[in-house]
Protein backbone atom coordinates (compact mmCIF):
# COMPACT_ATOMS: atom_id res chain seq x y z
CA UNK A 1 0.00 0.00 0.00
CA UNK A 2 1.41 3.39 -0.99
CA UNK A 3 1.72 6.22 1.51
CA UNK A 4 -1.12 7.98 -0.32
CA UNK A 5 -3.41 4.95 -0.06
CA UNK A 6 -2.44 4.42 3.59
CA UNK A 7 -3.32 8.05 4.38
CA UNK A 8 -6.70 7.74 2.66
CA UNK A 9 -7.39 4.51 4.55
CA UNK A 10 -6.57 6.26 7.85
CA UNK A 11 -8.86 9.15 6.93
CA UNK A 12 -11.76 6.83 6.11
CA UNK A 13 -11.31 4.87 9.35
CA UNK A 14 -11.21 8.08 11.38
CA UNK A 15 -14.36 9.46 9.68
CA UNK A 16 -16.34 6.24 10.13
CA UNK A 17 -15.24 5.93 13.77
CA UNK A 18 -15.79 9.56 14.80
CA UNK A 19 -19.14 9.94 13.06
CA UNK A 20 -20.40 6.47 14.02
CA UNK A 21 -21.21 5.79 10.38
CA UNK A 22 -22.83 2.48 9.56
CA UNK A 23 -20.67 1.89 6.51
CA UNK A 24 -17.77 -0.36 5.63
CA UNK A 25 -14.53 1.62 5.29
CA UNK A 26 -13.75 -0.33 2.12
CA UNK A 27 -17.05 0.81 0.61
CA UNK A 28 -16.11 4.50 0.81
CA UNK A 29 -14.80 5.86 -2.48
CA UNK A 30 -11.93 8.35 -2.38
CA UNK A 31 -13.82 10.76 -4.62
CA UNK A 32 -17.39 10.45 -3.35
CA UNK A 33 -19.04 13.50 -1.79
CA UNK A 34 -18.93 12.86 1.95
CA UNK A 35 -21.47 15.51 2.94
CA UNK A 36 -24.09 14.31 0.45
CA UNK A 37 -23.57 10.58 0.89
CA UNK A 38 -23.29 10.51 4.70
CA UNK A 39 -25.46 13.51 5.71
CA UNK A 40 -22.51 15.28 7.32
CA UNK A 41 -23.51 18.51 9.06
CA UNK A 42 -21.57 21.24 10.86
CA UNK A 43 -21.33 19.22 14.08
CA UNK A 44 -19.91 16.27 12.11
CA UNK A 45 -17.45 18.61 10.38
CA UNK A 46 -16.21 19.75 13.78
CA UNK A 47 -15.65 16.10 14.75
CA UNK A 48 -13.67 15.57 11.56
CA UNK A 49 -11.54 18.66 12.28
CA UNK A 50 -10.77 17.44 15.80
CA UNK A 51 -9.99 13.99 14.43
CA UNK A 52 -7.63 15.39 11.81
CA UNK A 53 -5.84 17.53 14.38
CA UNK A 54 -5.44 14.64 16.81
CA UNK A 55 -4.66 11.87 14.33
CA UNK A 56 -2.30 13.77 12.06
CA UNK A 57 -0.92 16.41 14.45
CA UNK A 58 -1.93 19.30 12.23
CA UNK A 59 -3.81 22.47 13.08
CA UNK A 60 -6.43 24.42 11.19
CA UNK A 61 -6.30 28.14 10.51
CA UNK A 62 -9.48 30.14 9.81
CA UNK A 63 -8.60 30.36 6.12
CA UNK A 64 -8.35 26.55 5.87
CA UNK A 65 -12.08 26.06 6.27
CA UNK A 66 -14.01 25.55 3.05
CA UNK A 67 -16.76 23.24 1.91
CA UNK A 68 -14.46 21.93 -0.84
CA UNK A 69 -11.88 20.78 1.71
CA UNK A 70 -14.36 18.43 3.37
CA UNK A 71 -15.98 17.25 0.16
CA UNK A 72 -14.00 14.05 -0.43
CA UNK A 73 -11.38 11.77 1.09
CA UNK A 74 -9.09 12.90 -1.74
CA UNK A 75 -9.43 16.58 -0.78
CA UNK A 76 -8.80 15.79 2.89
CA UNK A 77 -5.72 13.73 2.00
CA UNK A 78 -4.32 16.59 -0.10
CA UNK A 79 -4.89 18.98 2.80
CA UNK A 80 -3.18 16.71 5.33
CA UNK A 81 -0.20 16.24 2.99
CA UNK A 82 0.10 20.00 2.48
CA UNK A 83 -0.06 20.66 6.23
CA UNK A 84 2.58 18.03 6.99
CA UNK A 85 5.12 19.36 4.47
Amino acid sequence: MSDDQALKQQLKEMIVERLFLDVEVAAMADDENLMENYDIDSVNLFEIVVGLEESFEISFEDEDFSVDLFATVNSLAEFVEAKRS
